[in-house]
C-alpha cells in the first residue's frame, strides 16, 4: 500500500470543485485525510480569482504513474482544460507531492502553501 499527498487547487468554483475531486479520489482510493485549505493569489498570472489549495492524504494500490494517470482523469471528469499556459485557471489541479514518505514534487520547496499542507498531513516531513 502507498501512501501518497495530492496537492490540490482550485480558482474556478473551488469549494465546489475540491468537494468533487474529494469524492472521486476517495472513490477508488483510501482517503486518510485533508489538510486545512487555503487562499492564495494567483502565480504569474494578476487578476484571476483567488485560488483555494490544500492537499489529500491517499493510500492506493495504484503505481505513481498510474495513480498520476488516475488524478489526470478525476481532473478532466471536472472538466480541466489543459493548455500551454500553466499558471491559467484551473477547475481542479491535482498532483502528487509527497510518494511513501518522500517528496517528489519541487513545489514543495518552492511554494510555502504547498509545503505547510503536506506537513499538516505528514508531521514528519517537517525536516525534509
Amino acid at each position: 500500500m502507498n501512501t501518497v499527498v495530492v496537492s490540490v487547487g482550485s480558482n474556478i468554483e473551488p469549494e465546489h470543485n475540491i468537494r468533487a475531486a474529494r469524492e472521486l479520489v476517495a472513490e477508488l482510493h483510501e482517503l486518510v485525510g485533508c489538510s486545512d485549505f487555503e487562499q492564495t493569489e494567483p502565480l504569474e498570472r494578476p487578476g484571476q480569482p483567488e485560488y483555494l489549495n490544500g492537499a489529500f492524504l491517499v493510500r492506493t494500490e495504484l503505481s505513481r504513474k498510474a495513480l498520476r494517470a488516475n488524478l489526470k482523469a478525476v481532473e478532466d471528469q471536472l472538466g480541466r482544460v489543459r493548455n500551454r499556459d500553466k499558471y491559467s485557471a484551473r477547475r481542479i489541479d491535482l498532483d502528487i507531492v509527497v510518494w511513501n514518505g518522500r517528496v517528489v514534487d519541487d513545489d514543495y520547496h518552492t511554494r510555502d502553501f504547498v509545503r505547510r499542507a503536506c506537513v499538516q498531513l505528514l508531521p514528519e516531513l517537517e525536516n525534509s
